[in-house]
C-alpha cells in the first residue's frame, strides 16, 4: 500500500515537473531511467551481469530512426518496430549467452555487443560515425505533433510508466518468484525441476525488448541515433546507474539514471566538464565501497533498523 502512494506521489509529480524543468532534459532522464530499469531486471532479478546491453539500447534508435527517416511511418510504429527488433536481437544473444555463468557470461554479452558496435559503425544506414541525424518525430497516431517539447515529454512519460508498470508486474508474478530463486540458488532451482535456462532466456529477452524501447524513444527526443548509444561505455554507465540507485531494487534504478545523467548535463557544460569521467569513476568507487546496496538499499536499510 505505500509503495502505491509512493508510485502515485512520484507519477503527479512528473506530471508537473516540466513547469520547473526543461522537457527535453526530463525525457533523457525518464529513457535513461527505463534503460537502467530493464538492465536491473537482469541483474537485480536473475543475477546475470550483462557488459553489452548497449547493443539493445542502440539497435531500437537505429531501426526507429532509420524508419521515420526512410518510411515515413508514425512513431508509434517506429518505436514498436525498435522494440522488437531488440528483442530478436536479445533473444540471439540470449540464446548464446544464458548456458555461461558469472565472468564468462559477461564475457560474452560483451563480445557480442561488439560484433554489433562494428556492424553499426560500418552498415550504410546509420552513417557510421555521423550518425542519424534530423530523425523527424512526427506525429503520434496521426494526431499529437511530436515536434512540440511537452508533447514529447508526456509521450515518453506514458512510454517509462508502461516499461516500469510490465518491469514491476514481471518481478511480481510467479514467473519473476522462480527468477530471483535462481538469483538465490541456481542449483536448488534446478533440483525444483524448473528449467533454468529457459527462464534466464526469457528474461534476457524481455530486458532487451525493454531497453531496445528506451533506445527507440531516446532518439525521436534528440532526433538522432549514433554510436554513443552502442558503445561499450553506455554499457558501463547503465551499470553504474544501476549500482547508485539500488541493484535489486525496483525504483533504485530510476533515482540511480536521474543522478548520474544529472551529473552529466550540469557538470559537462563547465570546467568540470573534461574530468566527467574521473568524477564518475569516483562515485562509482565510493558506490561500491560504502554504498553497495545504492541509494534506495541504504534507505530500505536504514528504515528497516530504525522504524521496524
Amino acid at each position: 500500500m505505500n509503495n502505491q502512494k509512493l508510485n502515485i506521489a512520484l507519477l503527479a509529480l512528473a506530471l508537473i515537473a516540466p513547469a520547473a524543468l526543461y522537457p527535453v532534459f526530463l525525457a533523457k532522464v525518464l529513457c535513461f531511467a527505463l534503460f537502467a530499469c530493464a538492465f536491473n531486471l537482469l541483474l537485480g532479478f536473475v543475477g546475470l551481469l550483462s557488459f553489452g546491453h548497449a547493443a539493445f539500447l542502440g539497435t531500437g534508435g537505429y531501426i526507429t530512426g532509420y524508419l521515420m527517416i526512410n518510411s515515413g511511418i508514425t512513431p508509434e510504429l517506429a518505436i514498436l518496430a525498435g522494440t522488437v527488433a531488440g528483442g530478436l536481437l536479445g533473444a540471439i544473444f540470449g540464446k548464446l549467452a544464458v548456458k555461461r555463468e558469472g565472468i564468462y557470461f559477461a564475457m560474452v554479452t560483451l563480445a557480442l555487443a561488439q560484433l554489433v558496435f562494428f556492424l553499426y559503425l560500418q552498415a550504410p544506414f546509420t552513417n557510421g560515425e555521423d550518425g542519424m541525424q534530423g530523425v523527424p518525430r512526427g506525429e503520434l497516431f496521426g494526431l499529437l505533433d511530436l515536434s512540440d517539447n511537452y508533447t514529447m515529454y508526456y509521450f515518453v512519460l506514458a512510454i517509462f510508466v508502461f516499461g516500469y508498470w510490465m518491469i514491476n508486474r514481471t518481478i511480481h508474478s510467479p514467473f519473476g518468484q522462480v527468477l530471483k530463486a535462481i538469483r538465490d540458488n541456481e542449483a536448488r532451482a534446478t533440483s525444483l525441476g524448473y528449467d533454468v535456462n529457459r527462464y534466464k532466456w526469457i528474461a534476457f529477452i524481455i530486458s532487451s525488448a525493454l531497453a531496445a524501447l528506451a533506445g527507440s524513444t531516446k532518439t525521436l527526443v534528440f532526433q538522432l541515433a549514433s554510436l554513443t548509444d552502442v558503445h561499450w561505455h553506455m554499457s558501463g554507465e547503465v551499470i553504474l546507474m544501476t549500482l547508485v540507485g539500488g541493484v535489486g531494487t525496483i525504483f533504485g534504478p530510476v533515482l540511480g539514471a536521474g543522478f548520474i545523467v544529472s551529473m552529466q548535463n550540469y557538470l559537462s557544460g563547465g570546467e568540470m566538464g573534461n574530468y566527467i569521467h574521473i568524477i564518475m569513476g569516483a562515485v562509482f568507487v565510493v558506490c561500491v565501497l560504502s554504498f553497495r546496496s545504492g541509494i534506495v538499499g541504504q534507505l530500505i536499510k536504514f528504515k528497516r533498523n530504525n522504524f521496524s
